[in-house]
């Protein structure tokens, strides 16, 4: 058990390396280990492309007999064609002796299906090794899956004395410039970014990648009555954008309008954000759309910065209670990220 745990903690470190290239996919990552030693490696790198493990065989040396190998890899091998052939499958096809599992796909696709093609070739298969490690480092996937939405981080900075902006909406600047550096890597690592009317009216944000390498993510504006003006940034095309409102259903390049019924629950948005193959969602305002999120229990993670200024008054800050599971400093700035627990 202690040889399975180290080798298993060793794919969740390289599952990771695929964290914002991989969605709506799972992180993966496959160890291959003969006479107790690793000998090749592999990780779902991006989406489309080769799963953990055909990239770890490939890496395995062509003398190498894999009848004497055991394979861990966090997620049980998938066990249907979809942009690449079944991985169960492949293992099954390369005779190796045992498969060792981390946590159990819960996607009907697979859902035990890929164990099964392994014992039924005789495949020795233990499964449950570090599982909720690997649920947890997977939470957006799950989350998909499991509740049929994305997973929902809420982001937030705001002063000592709890606004988050001015009265006539001037937030610039609360946090520093090292965490908002942060963020941007956060925007990276989920597929969607979405702010209410306001932030996009007076904040008039691009909702880009900037101080950091990668991705742009989806962005996503509430606009009911499309008063918001063509003009902003969020209507430049510049990136993939949806806008909810309740006028009209339209599509450009970058650019969709999705219409919403009279009175629409804000599940309906995540609903739709679902059918997309959004796996997950960066909220950054404002305050009146993440206290609505907040008191429909639509969220799974709370990030909250706590500058060194104090505005005096101006908007108040959501309120929210979850459980604390990360506190650092940021050169003079807070960072506490709670967890929805219910």
């Amino acid at each position: 058990m202690e040889n399975h745990i180290k080798f298993m903690r060793r794919a969740i470190e390289l599952a990771e390396l695929g964290k914002g290239s991989v969605s709506p996919n799972p992180m993966v990552g496959c160890v291959i280990v003969v006479d107790g030693k690793i000998i090749a490696e592999g990780y779902h790198e991006h989406y489309g492309g080769p799963h953990a493990e055909p990239n770890a065989i490939r890496q395995v040396n062509g003398h190498v007999d894999l009848r004497e190998a055991t394979v861990y890899v966090t997620l049980e091998p998938c066990a249907h064609f979809g942009k690449t052939p079944p991985c169960a499958n492949l293992l099954v096809d390369k005779k190796v002796r045992q498969v060792v599992i981390g946590a159990i796909d819960t996607n009907p696709l697979v859902g035990g299906k890929g164990i099964e093609i392994l014992r039924k070739a005789g495949v020795m298969v233990i499964s449950g090794i570090l599982e909720e490690e690997i649920r947890y480092q997977n939470r957006r996937f799950f989350t998909y899956i499991e509740k049929q939405r994305p997973y929902i981080v809420l982001k937030w900075a705001q002063t000592q004395d709890g606004f988050v902006a001015r009265e006539n909406f001037d937030s610039k600047w609360i946090s520093n410039q090292y965490s908002r550096q942060l963020v941007h890597r956060w925007r990276t690592e989920e597929a969607g970014i979405m702010v209410g009317t306001n932030t996009a009216r007076y904040d008039n944000p691009k909702l880009n990648v900037r101080d950091w390498t990668g991705k742009n993510p989806i962005r996503i504006v509430i606009d009911r009555m499309l008063q918001l003006s063509p003009d902003l940034s969020f209507f430049d095309q510049s990136q993939d954008t949806i806008c909810f409102n309740l006028v009209k259903n339209e599509k450009f390049e970058n650019l969709e309008y999705i219409k919403l019924e009279p009175d629409f629950p804000l599940s309906a948005i995540f609903s739709e954000l679902y059918k997309r193959k959004i796996q997950s969602i960066l909220v950054e305002g404002g305050t009146f759309l993440l206290q609505k999120l907040i008191e429909a229990e639509l969220w799974d993670e709370a990030r909250v910065f706590t500058g060194q200024v104090n505005f005096g008054n101006g908007i108040s800050a959501p309120k929210i209670q979850g459980k604390m599971i990360h506190k650092s400093d940021i050169l003079g700035d807070e960072l506490k990220i709670l967890e929805n627990t219910k």
